[in-house]
């Protein structure tokens, strides 16, 4: 997901059991009951090529503190119920994953500074991290030049890995996918007429906005009014006034907004009666959408990376919620939490196939990767390219469940 360009590269809740500010983690304890058969297939025995014995650093960096907390917690949580699990499985190369977590606070400078100790102070020669562009933007210089393999958790842009460098990877689809499977979808099941609203002051919701928009005109849909909004807004009756005052009355609302938005935008439409459908993209995905905005929040749709449903996801989501839950003590929070689980198992594949963790042959690994079994939905990376090839869930928010309204590819997909 996201970004926050006026705070972004100024350079500078969900309290989950995550470690405080700082943490590291190793392997010890048993495998989780509920371990799925990738911790089985990333540990080889001590006796591999490439192995130690010894312990192979992998840093972390995630907001656990501030506005994005609401996705990298659960993110770290993922990240973390994942070392736990290949470690007790035997390892990496017959090493133990020592897993350095930094609290970046959601804030630029600090983000930045978090960066160089990774690389200065802990000489991690591998990192993963963050749900945000404005962080990976922060932080990724820094990774790049230390030559350093970074996958992103869930930075949606599909520009950051020209803007970074060729060490920039993502476990995520990229926001032109999901604001083409947004668009083609309302478009089909909502109509042709649509209210567009986005987060001007974000890189995340401006990218997806524009992506949206260039989809659904292709499409033939037409924008009955485009409107932005501060990033720190909390008052949409603007808006509203407008909105009330268009004739005819759209067929569906698109709104680009970030977690800490959408639950008050939500509750205010429908407080003023706007009963028709909303739809946005990730940045959906948090429990405070429901807890702001309550029983209003029929007829949300939104596009995301998997279902968290122990009963109606797949057996991948099923098994990782159950783990999920025996280590934290509740259910994961939203999706973000499988994708931070699947990019320490995707590193962890890489540094296997590459035989250590030279940074060249991790590269090398990672952009060979071909249908590796995520639960958030197989990755393969195509040549050229290190945005992964993935598939979009379509969730429907009914009477506060979020239910399943689709798994989608896009029919087209505009360019980055």
């Amino acid at each position: 997901m996201r970004t926050q360009v006026a705070r972004g590269l100024a350079l500078a809740a969900i309290i989950a059991l995550v470690a405080a500010c700082s943490s590291t983690t190793g392997g010890s304890g048993s495998p989780s009951a509920a371990a799925t058969t990738a911790a089985a297939s990333t540990a080889v025995s001590p006796a591999a090529s490439g192995a130690t014995g010894g312990k192979i650093k992998i840093g972390g960096g995630f907001a656990l503190t501030g506005d994005e907390s609401a996705l990298d917690l659960p993110a770290a949580n993922g990240a973390k119920l994942a070392v736990k699990q290949i470690n007790a499985a035997g390892g990496v190369l017959g090493s133990q994953i020592e897993f350095i977590v930094h609290d970046s606070q959601y804030k630029m400078d600090v983000t930045a500074q978090t960066a160089k100790q990774f690389v200065e102070q802990d000489k991690v020669p591998l990192m993963v991290g963050y749900t945000d562009t404005d962080s990976v933007l922060a932080s990724g210089p820094t990774f790049q030049k230390a030559k350093i393999p970074f996958i992103t958790v869930g930075a949606t842009s599909p520009k950051i890995p020209a803007q970074v460098g060729d060490m920039m990877f993502l476990a995520c689809f990229g926001d032109n996918v999901q604001a083409a499977v947004g668009a083609e979808y309302a478009f089909q099941k909502f109509g042709k007429n649509a209210y567009f609203l986005w987060d001007k002051g974000v890189e995340y919701t401006t990218l997806l906005g524009g992506y949206f928009k260039s989809r659904f005109t292709e499409l033939g849909g037409t924008i009955a009014l485009e409107e932005s909004y501060d990033d720190k807004a909390t008052d949409f009756s603007a808006q509203i006034t407008k909105i009330k005052a268009l004739n005819p009355k759209p067929d569906f609302y698109y709104v680009a907004a970030m977690p800490y938005n959408i639950g008050p935008i939500v509750k205010q439409f429908r407080d003023a009666g706007i009963t028709g459908p909303i739809v946005g993209g990730d940045g959906y995905d948090t429990p405070d959408l429901v807890k702001v905005a309550g029983p209003a929040t029929g007829k949300v749709f939104f596009t995301t990376h998997a279902l968290m449903d122990a009963t109606g996801g797949t057996d991948g989501i099923k098994k990782f919620i159950a783990a999920y839950k025996a280590e934290y003590g509740n259910d994961p929070e939203n999706a973000f939490a499988a994708l931070g689980y699947d990019t320490v198992y995707l590193m962890a594949d890489a540094i296997k196939r590459a035989g250590g963790t030279e940074s060249a042959a991790v590269k090398t690994a990672l952009e060979s990767t071909t249908d590796f079994p995520g639960i958030t939905g197989k990755i393969t990376f195509a040549a050229g390219s290190h945005v992964p090839q993935k598939g979009v869930t379509v969730i429907d928010i009914e009477g506060g469940a979020l239910t399943l309204g689709g798994e989608v590819v896009p029919v087209k997909v505009p360019a980055p």
